[in-house]
This record gives structure tokens, C-alpha cells and sequence, in this order.
């Protein structure tokens, strides 16, 4: 491969927006992303707002729970950056916190389930690699433990 031909691959890991869940997602998800040695790296956690109901856990512990992912994702990517957002809509904080960063691409590790659970939970991930205006990279699940 020439190195014409392997340019948008390197702009395209100039600068990731990575979402995490918790920290045994934030660990899966940067082994899954360290074989491709991103650039740079922005850590990202949505806390989920009910929005005129209750939200779904306290704001606390949705803050430690963030805290504790964000130092798992950093066992692999110490310089990485850490984002939070507070939004209902995780998918649209997750596009947002990477048009605000300027992020050359979304890069994801797809959380599994049920299709009935994916299709109650409005498939995020499917909403993921088709709204955003930027590229989206789904990491790979196999040979990553659980």
C-alpha cells in the first residue's frame, strides 16, 4: 500500500470520540480500539436525563460510575481526554460531544443484546453509524473478553 493510499486511515484516527457505559465496557472497548493506535482519544460518558421524569439512576452515581470508566479506559490510553454529557437522547450527546470536539470519528464497541431488547432500546447502535456526519467506526467483539 502506498502512503496516498493509506492517508484517510491515519486522518481518520486523528482524533477519536470513544462513548464508554461502565468500566468493564470502557476496558473492552479501548483493548478492542489500542491494536489501531489512534492519535488522540476523548473518553465519553452520557449521563442519561429523564427530562421532566426521574432519571434513571442519581446523578452521583451516574458521576462515579463515569469516574470509574474513565480510569479503566485509561489502563490503555493514559492521555486520553474525558467528556460528560447530560442529555435523554445518549445517541444525539454522543454526535453532539463529537461535533463540539471537532472529533475526526465516533469509534464504538456495539454493547450486544437481544434484538427485542435492541428494538425496546430504539437500536442505538444502528442510530450510531447512520446520523452522525462523520465517520463511525464499530470496533470489533471478538477476542476481547466479557
Amino acid at each position: 500500500m502506498d502512503s496516498q493510499s493509506s492517508a484517510p486511515s491515519k486522518e481518520l484516527l486523528r482524533d477519536l470520540v470513544v462513548p464508554i457505559a461502565d468500566d468493564e465496557d470502557a476496558d473492552a472497548t479501548a483493548r478492542a480500539l489500542a491494536p489501531y493506535e489512534p492519535k488522540h482519544v476523548t473518553a465519553c460518558y452520557i449521563v442519561e436525563k429523564g427530562e421532566g421524569v426521574p432519571d434513571k439512576t442519581p446523578v452521583e452515581q451516574s458521576q462515579s460510575v463515569a469516574a470509574d470508566a474513565f480510569e479503566a479506559f485509561r489502563e490503555m490510553f493514559p492521555d486520553a481526554e474525558e467528556q460528560v454529557a447530560y442529555r435523554r437522547d445518549v445517541v444525539a450527546a454522543i454526535i453532539d460531544v463529537a461535533a463540539d470536539l471537532n472529533a475526526s470519528a465516533i469509534a464504538f464497541r456495539p454493547r450486544g443484546g437481544s434484538r427485542i431488547k435492541q428494538f425496546l432500546a430504539g437500536d442505538r447502535a444502528l442510530r450510531l453509524v447512520t446520523e452522525p456526519d462523520r465517520p463511525v467506526i464499530s470496533l470489533p467483539i471478538d477476542g476481547v473478553d466479557e
